[in-house]
This record gives C-alpha cells, structure tokens and sequence, in this order.
C-alpha cells in the first residue's frame, strides 16, 4: 500500500503559479502541489514537528472538524499532544514509525496504523526512528447524545479491516470502516473509501454529512456542486453540508481516499 502526504519543498521557479486549486461556496480543493514548505506550521507542545493544517472549522462553510497532516521527525513528537480536554481523534500512519502511549498501554505504529483517541485521553507521540514520521490527524469535538458515551479508543491496522463492497458495483467500489457504523457512541466517522479503475459513485451524493477527503493513492475525475475536477495522490477535497458529490475513477490503479464525516447526532436547532 502507497499512502499519500504533502510533498513540502517549492516548486521550481519555471513552473506556473496557475493551479487547480478553488475554494468556492460549496467545497474547496488543496492539490498536492499547494501543501508546501512555506504553508506548515508549528504546534505548541510538539518538538520537532511541522504541520499542514488542511481544514478547521469556519463558519457557513465546514464547521465541526479539524483536519492536518503532521511530519515528526527524529526524536520528535509531544508528550501533551492535544491542547483540548473535549477533542476526539483519528490518526492514520502514512509513512514511518512511531510510538504512542494511550493511558498505560502503547503502540509501536507504522505506515497503516489507524488510531481512535477518545476524548480527555491521555497520550503521547514520539518518533523513536532516524526516518520522519507522517501522519493524518483528524479532530472533532465529542458530542454526547442520549444513551451514549464515550468510545473506547482503538488502535488497528487497515490489512485487519476488510473493504465491504457497496451494494450492485460488482466490487469496484468498497469502504474499510474502521469504527462499526451501528454504534452510536461515535459521531463521526473516519473511513477508507476504494474504487477499482472505472468504479464510480453513480450518482450525485448530496446529505448533510461534511467531508474531509484526502487522496491516498490513484486518480479521479470528481464532481463536486456542478464542477468536475481531476484529483490525484495528496489532493485534499473539503466539501460543506449538501455539496453534490460523485467519482469515476480514472487510470491503472485503486482510487482510495481518508474520508471524514460527522454522524449520528441530531441537527442543532
């Protein structure tokens, strides 16, 4: 498996500062070639780390998630990573290693790993490798509802969660969902969503649901409102409530991507 992540570095200067990135009413595009060195920032309580904050709530556009893409170096990580009592999270691993502590309990993670931080958690991340780690790192404010509480916290690997293929595509479209989708102590999930060269979404999805969408691997014509648009590996897609969604999944190999969407709650009145 092949993970996507920002590229960083600069562009050569003969290259044309015209781009494919768009920012509109109803969704907003990152290509891979705008996440840069120049747009990273530091975070308070990291050492060593550099992050490309890819999406954070604004209001009238995507409101209820954070999404960045973390590069921790040798001996770098946090040992107060989350700045927020009532954030929960989702890592995954694009490339490298990595030690996490949870509570008592830790992890040796690597290109893969995918990790469920439950809100008021206690954990730390640090790079004990001489190679960067790189990870996404998804945060959502937990919601409670009636009947609920709060999910335990789940450490995997994507190769021990299979893709269910969505009904009628002949298995050119599946989804590893990696946090079970009955249960309603979660109110958002984070899946992996693949589609074998010409499988499609066959219609144009439009809910409530917002989206992050980050391209982990292969290529994609999408159609977002009423545009179509052409993704590829570490494209982010960052799509509001309502936005008219589908793919036709183009090229040689799987179109896969990190899919965000908030679930399972009542709307706020």
């Amino acid at each position: 498996m092949s993970y996507a992540f920002p590229p960083g570095g600069l562009p050569d200067q003969l290259q044309s500062p015209e781009g494919t990135a768009v920012f509109t009413e109803a969704y907003a595009v990152l290509p891979a070639i705008t996440q840069r060195d120049i747009v990273t920032s530091f975070l308070p309580g990291w050492q060593n780390t550099r992050v490309w904050i890819l999406a954070r709530p604004l209001t009238g556009f995507a409101e209820t998630f954070s999404q960045y893409a973390v590069e921790v170096e040798p001996e770098g990580g946090s040992a107060t990573p989350e700045p927020d009592v009532h954030a929960q999270a989702v890592i995954f691993v694009a490339s490298g290693t990595a030690r996490l502590t949870l509570g008592q309990d830790f992890y040796d993670l690597r290109a893969g790993s995918y990790v469920y931080i439950p809100p008021s958690a206690v954990w730390t991340f640090w790079n004990t490798s001489d190679q960067p780690c790189r990870f996404h790192w998804i945060r959502k404010r937990y919601e409670p509802g009636e009947g609920t509480s709060v999910p335990d916290a789940l450490v995997t690997h994507e190769t021990d969660v299979p893709a269910i293929s969505m009904p009628g595509c002949n298995d050119t479209w599946a989804t590893q969902r990696f946090l079970e989708p009955l249960d309603l102590d979660y109110d958002f999930h984070v899946n992996i969503v693949n589609f074998l060269p010409g499988g499609r979404i066959p219609f144009a999805e439009t809910h409530v649901m917002e989206h992050g969408l980050y391209v982990l691997q292969g290529t994609a014509d999408y159609l977002l409102n009423k545009d179509w648009v052409s993704v590829g590996p570490g494209d982010f897609i960052w799509l509001r409530a309502f936005c008219p969604q589908a793919c036709i999944a183009t090229g040689d190999e799987p179109f896969r991507y990190l899919l965000y969407k908030d679930v399972n709650r009542h709307a706020k009145l």
